[in-house]
């Protein structure tokens, strides 16, 4: 089969091989949990229970009161401790419901299980995934049901579902292809439905060929095609993988749906089957827990709102020595100050490894290596430097807002310049300039 793939990117070492094989374990839920009401792209849910209601497990406890946004449900059954702030992987405190788990798992009404989708409505179908509190699980978080939902003007004709998983050492998205690969199928179809989109293509790299094996089982009789790309990172990178497997190039400042695609993560994909066919919000998800600093390694099915202290002690601790510790994967993760923050919705892993000695940061020697490996063609170290000296409209001009964060530019800088850093707070600072401006 023919490898597809997108110019530029880099092929840091996977590191895969701790946990691939390893099959997806059930993590007991937490005597108690945190679920922050803040876990996707947008505005917060806001709060539905307060101190001393007793919740059930899936009960909706924080509502999406914009088109951003997305509801919460409770991971456990029990009684709500408090509705305060509290810590959040993004490093700063947020409104939290802390929930004391009961032990009984004792579900909200049973809704009726939806045997066959095709019965249903496109606005049925995109009703329950929105009140399941879909988002999508690669880590971005944007909410599914608006994702789902492009302009009028806009026609979706292809679904990508992507099972790439290019960052190192994750592998809860390939235990998934394994381990469910009918739901994912089944998921995809439901998400071809609603957009009216002619055909799905399921990319996955090279490197989980098993993986393709498996999910190819579950084809027939569907408009799906799996196409092989070459491993590379970052291949998983929405617009990368749109011009991969489709040879479309997305518009600067543009999306997905402007070149008539939409593009799911397969574990989003299989939690849209499950809101649809099972009635089940979600309220848990597949990480996986690895690097050099956990003693034993696994992927495993965590509830939303169990801390990472909880989820590093059944993996066995922390190997000793170990001091850092990332959510997500080691390119696009963040460094976490306190293992007492909680697994939210876009949580894809947790690493821990020792650190390495501090980097002696040296002058640009104009190389020009980060232009060269760029996914999206930019040259960081130019807006690195924009951005220092405050030369914001300049940075935007230069495609500021075009970076993804993939660290490709820093991962591979012989000077160990903090580009991303650079890159990153530009961003912001050439969102804010854009607001005040539009407040004018």
């Amino acid at each position: 089969m023919k490898r597809s793939t997108f110019p530029r990117g880099i092929h840091p070492p996977e590191l895969k091989e701790q946990t691939a094989e390893k099959p997806i374990e059930f993590f007991p839920p937490p005597e108690k949990v945190y679920v922050p009401l803040l876990q996707h792209f947008g505005s917060p849910a806001q709060p539905l229970v307060k101190k001393g209601d007793a919740v059930s497990l899936g009960q909706k406890i924080g509502e999406a009161t914009s088109r951003f946004s997305a509801s919460i449900h409770s991971p456990v059954s029990g009684k709500v401790l408090s509705v305060d702030d509290f810590s959040h992987p993004c490093g700063k405190p947020v409104l939290a419901v802390t929930i004391a788990n009961d032990g009984q798992d004792r579900r909200a009404p049973e809704k009726e299980v939806v045997l066959n989708p095709e019965l249903l409505t496109e606005d049925a179908l995109l009703e329950k995934i929105r009140e399941a509190g879909v988002v999508g699980l690669g880590g971005a978080g944007f909410p599914t049901a608006v994702k789902l939902c492009p302009p009028k003007d806009k026609s979706i004709d292809t679904i990508i579902i992507n099972g790439c998983e290019c960052e190192p050492l994750l592998t809860g998205d390939y235990r998934l292809m394994l381990e469910s690969p009918e739901d994912i199928v089944k998921g995809a179809e439901i998400i071809r439905r609603i957009t009216s989109a002619k055909q799905i293509i399921i990319g996955i790299e090279d490197n989980k060929t098993k993986a393709l094996e498996t999910v190819a089982q579950h084809t027939n009789g569907l408009p799906v095609k799996l196409s092989l790309l070459k491993t590379k990172y970052p291949q998983g990178a929405e617009k990368n993988l749109i011009f991969a497997l489709l040879r479309r190039e997305v518009p600067r400042g543009g999306l997905p749906f402007d070149v008539g695609v939409v593009v799911q993560n397969v574990g989003t994909t299989k939690a849209v089957w499950d809101a649809v066919c099972h009635e089940k919000p979600l309220y848990e998800r597949v990480i996986t827990c690895s690097g050099s600093g956990i003693k034993d390694p696994k992927n495993i099915l965590v509830r939303i709102g169990t801390t990472v202290q909880r989820i590093i002690d059944f993996c066995g601790g922390l190997e000793g020595g170990a001091d850092i510790v990332v959510l997500g994967g080691p390119m696009m993760g963040i460094c976490q100050w306190s293992l007492d923050v909680p697994v939210v919705k876009g949580t894809t892993g947790i690493l821990a490894w020792i650190s390495p000695p501090q980097a002696r940061e040296l002058s640009c020697i104009s190389c020009a290596r980060c232009v060269d490996h760029c996914p999206m063609g930019l040259v960081p170290t130019q807006l690195a430097k924009l951005v220092k000296y405050n030369k914001l409209e300049e940075a935007e001009e230069w495609g500021a807002l075009d970076c993804v964060e993939c660290g490709c530019c820093q991962y591979i800088c012989p000077a160990k310049i903090p580009l991303v850093h650079w890159i990153r707070l530009g961003k912001k600072l050439v969102t804010n300039l854009r607001n005040k401006k539009s407040a004018v």
